[in-house]
């Protein structure tokens, strides 16, 4: 089955462009379109999309907010991909925190672009991890929320060990093969670590090893 995707963007052409670089493959279909975040709780319902292609300022409802009120209010809700000019952008690491799996430049290649659409729909590896740690360096908060819920967790030596390995940016796989284990048992370890963060995927684990001092962002 192809990987289903909604964009949302105020930009014709912005919008335009990705459905030209995505269609293009033949195991990505891109289901609908929207101009801005008001719209996308319904369509979200009606399409079923994996993943959602969403700009993250927008007129009425911007990314951040947008992508709150999905996982707010949907069930099962898809991989939040956040579209954004700049990658430096504060709203770009709030809509991390808000629970979005990743973002994506707008002047990417279309490789990349294909490339960012494929992995955030697998859900195991970590978007840009360079980029997500020096967003946590410039734009994380005072870290003590953070610190509660590693402190709740609990994490054994093993799952501290694989959350190190996530905010690298390692997959299942290369995580595996560094601790020598099966890719099984690495998946099983993440779960562990996304459950007892109360985490919804890497990318919110992740922030949370930042924000806590678990592992440094700089």
């Amino acid at each position: 089955m192809p990987v289903t995707v909604l964009l949302v963007d105020d930009e014709p052409l912005v919008r335009a462009g990705l459905r030209a670089v995505l269609e293009a493959q033949s195991d990505i279909e891109v289901v609908g379109e929207a101009a801005d975040g008001a719209a996308v709780i319904p369509l979200v319902r009606q399409l079923r999309p994996d993943v959602v292609a969403m700009d993250v300022r927008m007129p009425l409802l911007d990314g951040i907010e947008a992508t709150r009120a999905v996982l707010r209010t949907v069930a099962e809700p898809p991989k939040i991909l956040v579209v954004t000019t700049f990658e430096d952008d504060a709203y770009v690491y709030e809509a991390l925190r808000a629970g979005a799996d990743g973002f994506l430049l707008k002047r990417a290649r279309p490789a990349e672009i294909v490339h960012a659409v494929r992995l955030v729909a697998e859900g195991e590896s970590l978007l840009f991890p360079a980029s997500v740690r020096r967003l946590a360096a410039r734009y994380g908060d005072d870290g003590r929320p953070a610190r509660a819920v590693l402190e709740r967790a609990r994490l054994t030596e093993r799952e501290e060990e694989v959350l190190r390995l996530m905010a690298r940016g390692l997959s299942n796989a290369e995580i595996a093969a560094r601790l020598v284990v099966g890719t099984e048992t690495v998946k099983s370890h993440v779960s562990a670590v996304l459950a007892k963060l109360g985490a919804r995927d890497r990318t919110q684990a992740v922030i949370a090893a930042y924000e806590s001092g678990f592992v440094a962002p700089g």
